[in-house]
Protein backbone atom coordinates (compact mmCIF):
# COMPACT_ATOMS: atom_id res chain seq x y z
CA UNK A 1 0.00 0.00 0.00
CA UNK A 2 1.44 3.34 -1.06
CA UNK A 3 1.59 6.26 1.41
CA UNK A 4 -1.19 8.02 -0.49
CA UNK A 5 -3.47 4.99 -0.32
CA UNK A 6 -2.66 4.60 3.37
CA UNK A 7 -3.63 8.24 3.96
CA UNK A 8 -6.88 7.72 2.08
CA UNK A 9 -7.59 4.62 4.16
CA UNK A 10 -6.98 6.44 7.47
CA UNK A 11 -9.10 9.44 6.52
CA UNK A 12 -11.89 7.28 5.08
CA UNK A 13 -11.98 5.09 8.19
CA UNK A 14 -12.25 8.23 10.33
CA UNK A 15 -15.23 9.43 8.28
CA UNK A 16 -17.07 6.14 8.79
CA UNK A 17 -16.10 5.48 12.42
CA UNK A 18 -16.97 8.92 13.79
CA UNK A 19 -20.79 8.53 13.68
CA UNK A 20 -20.47 4.91 14.85
CA UNK A 21 -18.56 6.08 17.92
CA UNK A 22 -21.19 8.76 18.59
CA UNK A 23 -23.97 6.18 18.38
CA UNK A 24 -22.05 3.84 20.70
CA UNK A 25 -21.47 6.57 23.32
CA UNK A 26 -25.07 7.76 23.39
CA UNK A 27 -26.45 4.22 23.21
CA UNK A 28 -24.26 2.81 25.99
CA UNK A 29 -24.97 5.74 28.31
CA UNK A 30 -28.68 5.06 27.89
CA UNK A 31 -28.22 1.30 28.23
CA UNK A 32 -26.39 1.54 31.57
CA UNK A 33 -28.79 4.26 32.79
CA UNK A 34 -26.11 6.94 33.03
CA UNK A 35 -27.63 9.77 30.99
CA UNK A 36 -25.27 12.44 29.78
CA UNK A 37 -25.88 16.14 30.31
CA UNK A 38 -27.27 18.25 27.49
CA UNK A 39 -23.92 20.00 27.10
CA UNK A 40 -22.03 16.70 26.82
CA UNK A 41 -24.48 15.32 24.26
CA UNK A 42 -24.22 18.48 22.16
CA UNK A 43 -20.41 18.47 22.28
CA UNK A 44 -20.15 14.79 21.37
CA UNK A 45 -22.54 15.38 18.46
CA UNK A 46 -20.61 18.40 17.18
CA UNK A 47 -17.32 16.50 17.47
CA UNK A 48 -18.71 13.51 15.55
CA UNK A 49 -19.95 15.74 12.73
CA UNK A 50 -16.61 17.56 12.51
CA UNK A 51 -14.57 14.34 12.57
CA UNK A 52 -16.64 13.10 9.63
CA UNK A 53 -16.70 16.35 7.69
CA UNK A 54 -13.04 17.40 8.00
CA UNK A 55 -11.52 14.09 6.79
CA UNK A 56 -14.02 14.11 3.91
CA UNK A 57 -12.89 17.61 2.94
CA UNK A 58 -9.25 16.46 3.16
CA UNK A 59 -9.98 13.50 0.87
CA UNK A 60 -11.71 15.82 -1.61
CA UNK A 61 -8.75 18.22 -1.68
CA UNK A 62 -6.25 15.39 -2.19
CA UNK A 63 -8.38 13.92 -4.98
CA UNK A 64 -8.56 17.31 -6.72
CA UNK A 65 -4.80 17.82 -6.36
CA UNK A 66 -3.90 14.35 -7.67
CA UNK A 67 -6.74 14.05 -10.24
CA UNK A 68 -7.99 10.84 -8.59
CA UNK A 69 -11.72 10.28 -9.08
CA UNK A 70 -12.29 6.97 -7.32
CA UNK A 71 -11.05 6.02 -3.83
CA UNK A 72 -12.29 2.64 -2.46
CA UNK A 73 -11.93 1.84 1.25
CA UNK A 74 -11.90 -1.90 1.90
CA UNK A 75 -12.81 -3.15 5.37
CA UNK A 76 -13.01 -6.86 4.51
CA UNK A 77 -15.61 -9.61 4.27
CA UNK A 78 -17.63 -10.00 7.46
CA UNK A 79 -19.88 -12.86 6.33
CA UNK A 80 -19.10 -15.40 3.60
CA UNK A 81 -21.35 -18.26 2.45
CA UNK A 82 -19.59 -19.92 -0.51
CA UNK A 83 -22.41 -22.41 -1.18
CA UNK A 84 -24.91 -19.60 -1.72
CA UNK A 85 -22.42 -17.27 -3.44
CA UNK A 86 -23.08 -14.67 -0.75
CA UNK A 87 -20.68 -12.41 1.09
CA UNK A 88 -21.20 -9.33 3.24
CA UNK A 89 -18.41 -7.15 1.94
CA UNK A 90 -17.84 -3.92 3.83
CA UNK A 91 -16.61 -1.48 1.23
CA UNK A 92 -16.91 2.29 0.94
CA UNK A 93 -16.10 4.55 -1.96
CA UNK A 94 -15.29 8.24 -2.34
CA UNK A 95 -16.23 9.52 -5.79
CA UNK A 96 -18.03 12.41 -7.48
CA UNK A 97 -21.39 11.27 -6.12
CA UNK A 98 -20.62 10.11 -2.59
CA UNK A 99 -18.43 13.04 -1.50
CA UNK A 100 -20.97 15.84 -2.26
CA UNK A 101 -23.80 13.86 -0.66
CA UNK A 102 -21.65 13.02 2.37
CA UNK A 103 -20.62 16.63 2.88
CA UNK A 104 -24.24 17.74 2.49
CA UNK A 105 -25.26 15.22 5.15
CA UNK A 106 -22.56 16.37 7.57
CA UNK A 107 -23.28 20.07 7.12
CA UNK A 108 -27.04 19.76 7.49
CA UNK A 109 -26.79 17.32 10.40
CA UNK A 110 -24.44 19.77 12.12
CA UNK A 111 -26.81 22.71 11.54
CA UNK A 112 -29.86 20.79 12.76
CA UNK A 113 -27.92 19.48 15.77
CA UNK A 114 -26.96 23.01 16.80
CA UNK A 115 -30.57 24.16 16.33
CA UNK A 116 -31.94 21.23 18.35
CA UNK A 117 -29.62 21.94 21.27
CA UNK A 118 -31.67 25.06 21.99
CA UNK A 119 -34.99 23.97 20.52
CA UNK A 120 -35.30 20.95 22.85
CA UNK A 121 -33.52 22.53 25.82
CA UNK A 122 -34.77 20.90 29.05
CA UNK A 123 -37.11 18.66 27.06
CA UNK A 124 -37.69 15.33 28.75
CA UNK A 125 -36.74 13.38 25.63
CA UNK A 126 -33.61 15.40 24.81
CA UNK A 127 -31.23 12.45 25.12
CA UNK A 128 -33.62 10.12 23.30
CA UNK A 129 -33.85 12.54 20.36
CA UNK A 130 -30.08 12.74 19.98
CA UNK A 131 -29.77 8.96 20.22
CA UNK A 132 -32.13 8.58 17.25
CA UNK A 133 -30.34 11.48 15.57
CA UNK A 134 -26.99 9.68 15.96
CA UNK A 135 -28.52 6.56 14.42
CA UNK A 136 -29.77 8.62 11.49
CA UNK A 137 -26.41 10.36 11.02
CA UNK A 138 -24.63 7.01 11.05
CA UNK A 139 -27.09 5.60 8.52
CA UNK A 140 -26.63 8.59 6.19
CA UNK A 141 -22.83 8.28 6.26
CA UNK A 142 -23.01 4.54 5.52
CA UNK A 143 -25.57 5.07 2.74
CA UNK A 144 -23.61 7.92 1.14
CA UNK A 145 -20.32 5.99 0.98
CA UNK A 146 -21.63 2.46 0.40
CA UNK A 147 -20.01 0.62 -2.49
CA UNK A 148 -21.94 -2.64 -1.99
CA UNK A 149 -25.66 -3.13 -1.83
CA UNK A 150 -25.37 -4.84 1.58
CA UNK A 151 -23.59 -1.85 3.09
CA UNK A 152 -26.16 0.48 1.54
CA UNK A 153 -28.95 -1.66 2.98
CA UNK A 154 -27.50 -1.33 6.51
CA UNK A 155 -27.45 2.46 6.24
CA UNK A 156 -30.85 2.43 4.56
CA UNK A 157 -32.34 0.48 7.50
CA UNK A 158 -30.75 2.75 10.12
CA UNK A 159 -32.24 5.80 8.41
CA UNK A 160 -35.67 4.15 8.23
CA UNK A 161 -35.68 2.99 11.85
CA UNK A 162 -34.57 6.34 13.25
CA UNK A 163 -37.15 8.07 11.05
CA UNK A 164 -40.05 5.98 12.37
CA UNK A 165 -38.87 6.39 15.97
CA UNK A 166 -38.69 10.16 15.63
CA UNK A 167 -42.14 10.35 14.06
CA UNK A 168 -43.37 8.61 17.23
CA UNK A 169 -41.16 10.81 19.42
CA UNK A 170 -44.15 12.10 21.44
CA UNK A 171 -45.09 8.55 22.38
CA UNK A 172 -47.43 9.60 25.18
CA UNK A 173 -49.95 10.62 22.49
CA UNK A 174 -51.82 8.18 20.27
CA UNK A 175 -51.50 9.86 16.87
CA UNK A 176 -47.68 10.10 16.74
CA UNK A 177 -47.37 6.41 17.62
CA UNK A 178 -49.95 5.38 15.03
CA UNK A 179 -48.32 7.56 12.38
CA UNK A 180 -44.90 6.17 13.25
CA UNK A 181 -46.24 2.67 12.70
CA UNK A 182 -47.70 3.77 9.36
CA UNK A 183 -44.35 5.19 8.25
CA UNK A 184 -42.58 2.02 9.38
CA UNK A 185 -45.01 -0.21 7.48
CA UNK A 186 -44.43 1.72 4.23
CA UNK A 187 -40.69 1.49 4.83
CA UNK A 188 -41.04 -2.27 5.31
CA UNK A 189 -42.64 -2.58 1.89
CA UNK A 190 -39.89 -0.59 0.19
CA UNK A 191 -37.20 -2.44 2.16
CA UNK A 192 -38.61 -5.78 1.03
CA UNK A 193 -38.25 -4.64 -2.60
CA UNK A 194 -34.71 -3.44 -1.84
CA UNK A 195 -33.77 -6.79 -0.27
CA UNK A 196 -35.18 -8.78 -3.21
CA UNK A 197 -33.19 -6.55 -5.57
CA UNK A 198 -30.03 -7.22 -3.54
CA UNK A 199 -30.55 -10.98 -3.71
CA UNK A 200 -31.24 -10.74 -7.44
CA UNK A 201 -28.02 -8.79 -7.96
CA UNK A 202 -26.08 -11.53 -6.17
CA UNK A 203 -27.56 -14.18 -8.47
CA UNK A 204 -26.74 -12.08 -11.54
CA UNK A 205 -23.18 -11.01 -10.75
CA UNK A 206 -22.15 -13.28 -7.85
CA UNK A 207 -21.49 -10.26 -5.62
CA UNK A 208 -23.18 -7.19 -4.23
CA UNK A 209 -20.45 -4.75 -5.26
CA UNK A 210 -21.81 -1.98 -7.45
CA UNK A 211 -18.64 -2.32 -9.49
CA UNK A 212 -19.82 -5.77 -10.54
CA UNK A 213 -22.72 -4.15 -12.36
CA UNK A 214 -20.47 -1.83 -14.34
CA UNK A 215 -18.58 -3.06 -17.36
CA UNK A 216 -16.36 0.01 -17.54
CA UNK A 217 -15.70 3.31 -15.84
CA UNK A 218 -16.88 4.78 -12.55
CA UNK A 219 -19.82 7.07 -11.77
CA UNK A 220 -21.18 8.69 -13.85
CA UNK A 221 -19.47 7.12 -16.89
CA UNK A 222 -20.06 3.47 -15.95
CA UNK A 223 -22.28 1.26 -18.07
CA UNK A 224 -24.30 -1.70 -16.84
CA UNK A 225 -22.84 -5.16 -17.38
CA UNK A 226 -26.27 -6.83 -17.39
CA UNK A 227 -28.87 -7.28 -20.11
CA UNK A 228 -31.85 -5.01 -20.68
CA UNK A 229 -34.34 -7.52 -19.24
CA UNK A 230 -32.20 -8.03 -16.14
CA UNK A 231 -31.88 -4.28 -15.71
CA UNK A 232 -35.67 -3.91 -15.98
CA UNK A 233 -36.25 -6.54 -13.29
CA UNK A 234 -33.68 -5.19 -10.81
CA UNK A 235 -34.45 -1.57 -11.63
CA UNK A 236 -38.19 -2.03 -11.05
CA UNK A 237 -37.53 -3.39 -7.56
CA UNK A 238 -35.14 -0.55 -6.80
CA UNK A 239 -37.72 1.93 -8.11
CA UNK A 240 -40.27 0.60 -5.60
CA UNK A 241 -37.66 0.92 -2.85
CA UNK A 242 -36.87 4.50 -3.87
CA UNK A 243 -40.57 5.40 -4.10
CA UNK A 244 -41.24 4.16 -0.57
CA UNK A 245 -38.24 5.94 0.94
CA UNK A 246 -38.81 9.25 -0.90
CA UNK A 247 -42.63 9.20 -0.54
CA UNK A 248 -43.17 9.11 -4.30
CA UNK A 249 -46.52 8.12 -5.78
CA UNK A 250 -48.38 6.05 -4.57
CA UNK A 251 -46.62 6.07 -1.17
CA UNK A 252 -46.95 9.81 -0.55
CA UNK A 253 -49.63 9.37 2.11
CA UNK A 254 -47.15 8.81 4.92
CA UNK A 255 -45.38 12.14 4.32
CA UNK A 256 -47.86 14.39 6.22
CA UNK A 257 -48.03 11.82 9.00
CA UNK A 258 -44.28 12.18 9.47
CA UNK A 259 -44.78 15.82 10.49
CA UNK A 260 -45.90 14.56 13.93
CA UNK A 261 -42.24 14.48 14.95
CA UNK A 262 -40.28 17.44 16.32
CA UNK A 263 -39.45 20.23 13.86
CA UNK A 264 -35.69 19.38 13.71
CA UNK A 265 -36.43 15.81 12.67
CA UNK A 266 -38.97 17.03 10.08
CA UNK A 267 -36.30 19.33 8.63
CA UNK A 268 -33.45 16.83 8.44
CA UNK A 269 -35.58 13.86 7.37
CA UNK A 270 -38.40 15.04 5.13
CA UNK A 271 -36.97 18.31 3.91
CA UNK A 272 -33.29 17.54 3.50
CA UNK A 273 -31.78 14.06 3.52
CA UNK A 274 -34.08 11.10 4.05
CA UNK A 275 -36.58 12.23 1.42
CA UNK A 276 -33.72 12.43 -1.11
CA UNK A 277 -32.28 9.02 -0.27
CA UNK A 278 -34.46 7.27 -2.85
CA UNK A 279 -33.24 9.69 -5.51
CA UNK A 280 -29.66 9.06 -4.36
CA UNK A 281 -30.21 5.32 -4.83
CA UNK A 282 -31.38 5.90 -8.39
CA UNK A 283 -28.36 8.14 -9.04
CA UNK A 284 -25.95 5.54 -7.66
CA UNK A 285 -27.43 2.84 -9.89
CA UNK A 286 -28.15 5.11 -12.87
CA UNK A 287 -26.27 2.81 -15.31
CA UNK A 288 -28.98 0.21 -14.67
CA UNK A 289 -31.64 2.73 -15.65
CA UNK A 290 -29.82 3.56 -18.87
CA UNK A 291 -29.69 -0.14 -19.83
CA UNK A 292 -33.47 -0.32 -20.26
CA UNK A 293 -35.60 2.20 -22.14
CA UNK A 294 -38.75 0.84 -20.50
CA UNK A 295 -37.23 1.42 -17.07
CA UNK A 296 -36.29 4.98 -17.99
CA UNK A 297 -39.87 5.66 -19.08
CA UNK A 298 -41.11 4.24 -15.77
CA UNK A 299 -38.75 6.49 -13.79
CA UNK A 300 -39.74 9.62 -15.74
CA UNK A 301 -43.46 8.81 -15.45
CA UNK A 302 -43.19 8.22 -11.71
CA UNK A 303 -41.36 11.50 -11.26
CA UNK A 304 -43.91 13.49 -13.28
CA UNK A 305 -46.91 12.00 -11.45
CA UNK A 306 -45.27 12.57 -8.06
CA UNK A 307 -44.37 16.17 -8.89
CA UNK A 308 -47.89 16.98 -10.10
CA UNK A 309 -49.51 15.34 -7.08
CA UNK A 310 -47.16 17.16 -4.71
CA UNK A 311 -47.89 20.51 -6.37
CA UNK A 312 -51.66 20.03 -6.10
CA UNK A 313 -51.61 18.76 -2.52
CA UNK A 314 -49.24 21.43 -1.21
CA UNK A 315 -51.63 24.22 -2.27
CA UNK A 316 -54.59 23.15 -0.14
CA UNK A 317 -52.96 22.17 3.17
CA UNK A 318 -53.73 24.11 6.33
CA UNK A 319 -50.47 23.24 8.07
CA UNK A 320 -47.23 24.93 7.09
CA UNK A 321 -45.05 21.86 7.75
CA UNK A 322 -47.31 19.59 5.70
CA UNK A 323 -47.39 22.15 2.88
CA UNK A 324 -43.58 22.28 2.88
CA UNK A 325 -43.42 18.48 2.92
CA UNK A 326 -45.56 18.25 -0.22
CA UNK A 327 -43.50 21.01 -1.79
CA UNK A 328 -40.47 18.80 -1.14
CA UNK A 329 -42.30 15.95 -2.88
CA UNK A 330 -42.74 18.15 -5.94
CA UNK A 331 -39.02 18.88 -6.12
CA UNK A 332 -38.06 15.25 -5.51
CA UNK A 333 -40.37 14.25 -8.36
CA UNK A 334 -38.58 16.71 -10.65
CA UNK A 335 -35.22 15.31 -9.49
CA UNK A 336 -36.39 11.80 -10.39
CA UNK A 337 -37.37 13.05 -13.86
CA UNK A 338 -33.88 14.53 -14.27
CA UNK A 339 -32.35 11.18 -13.29
CA UNK A 340 -34.58 9.36 -15.78
CA UNK A 341 -33.46 11.75 -18.52
CA UNK A 342 -29.80 11.07 -17.70
CA UNK A 343 -29.08 14.55 -16.27
CA UNK A 344 -27.02 13.20 -13.38
CA UNK A 345 -25.02 16.25 -12.39
CA UNK A 346 -28.10 18.46 -12.63
CA UNK A 347 -29.99 16.07 -10.34
CA UNK A 348 -27.11 16.08 -7.82
CA UNK A 349 -26.94 19.90 -7.79
CA UNK A 350 -30.73 20.02 -7.47
CA UNK A 351 -30.60 17.70 -4.44
CA UNK A 352 -27.98 19.83 -2.71
CA UNK A 353 -29.76 23.13 -3.35
CA UNK A 354 -33.23 21.87 -2.50
CA UNK A 355 -32.10 20.11 0.70
CA UNK A 356 -30.40 23.26 1.98
CA UNK A 357 -33.36 25.50 1.17
CA UNK A 358 -35.98 23.15 2.62
CA UNK A 359 -34.00 22.68 5.83
CA UNK A 360 -33.99 26.43 6.39
CA UNK A 361 -37.73 26.68 5.67
CA UNK A 362 -38.73 23.86 8.01
CA UNK A 363 -36.53 25.12 10.83
CA UNK A 364 -38.19 28.51 10.37
CA UNK A 365 -41.72 27.03 10.33
CA UNK A 366 -42.45 27.15 14.11
CA UNK A 367 -42.16 30.95 14.23
CA UNK A 368 -43.50 31.70 10.76
CA UNK A 369 -47.18 31.71 11.67
CA UNK A 370 -46.58 33.85 14.75
CA UNK A 371 -44.65 36.42 12.71
CA UNK A 372 -47.34 36.31 10.03
CA UNK A 373 -50.04 37.01 12.64
CA UNK A 374 -48.02 39.83 14.20
CA UNK A 375 -47.54 41.44 10.80
CA UNK A 376 -51.28 41.29 10.05
CA UNK A 377 -52.08 42.80 13.47
CA UNK A 378 -49.71 45.70 12.82
CA UNK A 379 -51.18 46.30 9.34
CA UNK A 380 -54.75 45.99 10.60
CA UNK A 381 -55.78 43.82 7.66
CA UNK A 382 -55.11 40.52 6.01
CA UNK A 383 -52.04 40.17 3.83
CA UNK A 384 -52.84 39.82 0.12
CA UNK A 385 -52.79 36.31 -1.23
CA UNK A 386 -51.99 35.60 -4.86
CA UNK A 387 -54.25 33.06 -6.48
CA UNK A 388 -52.84 30.39 -8.75
CA UNK A 389 -53.05 31.75 -12.28
CA UNK A 390 -53.43 28.29 -13.81
CA UNK A 391 -56.67 27.65 -11.91
CA UNK A 392 -58.51 30.16 -14.09
CA UNK A 393 -58.02 27.95 -17.14
CA UNK A 394 -59.74 24.98 -15.48
CA UNK A 395 -63.53 24.51 -15.44
CA UNK A 396 -65.17 24.90 -11.99
CA UNK A 397 -65.89 21.18 -11.74
CA UNK A 398 -62.24 20.36 -12.41
CA UNK A 399 -61.15 22.95 -9.84
CA UNK A 400 -63.37 21.33 -7.19
CA UNK A 401 -62.02 17.89 -8.07
CA UNK A 402 -58.41 19.11 -7.80
CA UNK A 403 -59.18 20.71 -4.45
CA UNK A 404 -60.70 17.52 -3.12
CA UNK A 405 -57.84 15.46 -4.55
CA UNK A 406 -55.31 17.68 -2.78
CA UNK A 407 -57.28 17.97 0.45
CA UNK A 408 -57.72 14.18 0.66
CA UNK A 409 -54.00 13.84 -0.11
CA UNK A 410 -54.55 12.01 -3.35
CA UNK A 411 -56.66 9.25 -1.75
CA UNK A 412 -53.38 7.33 -1.49
CA UNK A 413 -53.90 6.05 2.06
CA UNK A 414 -57.41 4.90 1.17
CA UNK A 415 -56.17 3.11 -1.96
CA UNK A 416 -53.32 1.37 -0.13
CA UNK A 417 -55.65 0.27 2.66
CA UNK A 418 -58.25 -1.07 0.24
CA UNK A 419 -56.09 -2.74 -2.38
CA UNK A 420 -53.03 -3.85 -0.40
CA UNK A 421 -53.66 -3.88 3.35
CA UNK A 422 -57.14 -5.38 3.44
CA UNK A 423 -56.35 -8.37 1.16
CA UNK A 424 -53.36 -9.21 3.37
CA UNK A 425 -55.50 -8.84 6.50
CA UNK A 426 -58.13 -11.20 5.08
CA UNK A 427 -55.50 -13.84 4.32
CA UNK A 428 -53.93 -13.52 7.77
CA UNK A 429 -57.33 -13.71 9.47
CA UNK A 430 -58.14 -16.87 7.53
CA UNK A 431 -54.82 -18.38 8.63
CA UNK A 432 -55.55 -17.31 12.20
CA UNK A 433 -58.99 -18.91 12.14
CA UNK A 434 -57.51 -22.17 10.83
CA UNK A 435 -54.90 -22.16 13.57
CA UNK A 436 -57.58 -21.38 16.15
CA UNK A 437 -59.72 -24.32 15.07
CA UNK A 438 -56.76 -26.71 15.27
CA UNK A 439 -55.55 -25.52 18.69
CA UNK A 440 -59.10 -25.49 20.11
CA UNK A 441 -59.65 -29.04 18.86
CA UNK A 442 -56.39 -30.25 20.40
CA UNK A 443 -57.00 -28.58 23.77
CA UNK A 444 -60.79 -29.20 23.86
CA UNK A 445 -61.26 -25.62 25.06
CA UNK A 446 -60.66 -22.05 24.03
CA UNK A 447 -56.89 -21.84 23.62
CA UNK A 448 -56.51 -18.11 23.18
CA UNK A 449 -56.30 -16.08 26.36
CA UNK A 450 -55.45 -13.08 24.19
CA UNK A 451 -59.07 -13.08 22.96
CA UNK A 452 -60.03 -11.52 26.29
CA UNK A 453 -57.74 -8.52 25.72
CA UNK A 454 -59.46 -5.26 24.86
CA UNK A 455 -58.65 -4.03 21.38
CA UNK A 456 -57.78 -0.44 20.55
CA UNK A 457 -60.98 1.50 19.79
CA UNK A 458 -59.64 2.53 16.36
CA UNK A 459 -57.79 -0.70 15.69
CA UNK A 460 -59.07 -4.07 14.59
CA UNK A 461 -62.62 -3.53 15.86
CA UNK A 462 -63.25 -0.69 13.44
CA UNK A 463 -61.61 -2.59 10.60
CA UNK A 464 -63.65 -5.76 11.19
Amino acid sequence: MTPLHLLFHILGTAVVCSPIVLLAILGLSTLVNRPLSETSIARFTQAAVLFSLLPAVAILLIMLATDIRYVPIELGNWVTIPEEQFQFHLKFVFDRLSIPFLMLSCVLCGVVGAFTRRYLHREEGYGRFFLYYAMFFCGMVLSSLASTIETLFVGWEMVGLSSALLVAYFHERTNPVRNGQRVWSIYRLSDAAFLIAAITMHHMTGEGDFGGLMSSGVWPEGTAAITSSQALMVGSLLLVAAAGKSALFPFSGWLPRAMEGPTPSSAIFYGALSVHLGAFLLLRLSPILEASLTLQVMVISLGIVSAVCGAVMSRVQNDVKVSLAYASLTQVGIIVVEIGLGLKYLALIHIIGHASLRTMQLLRAPTLLRDYSDLENKMGTRLPRDAWVGAGFLPPRMQRWCYRFGFERGFMDIALDKWIVQPFVRVFRWCDSMERQVTDALSNEASRESDQAELHPEGLKSAA
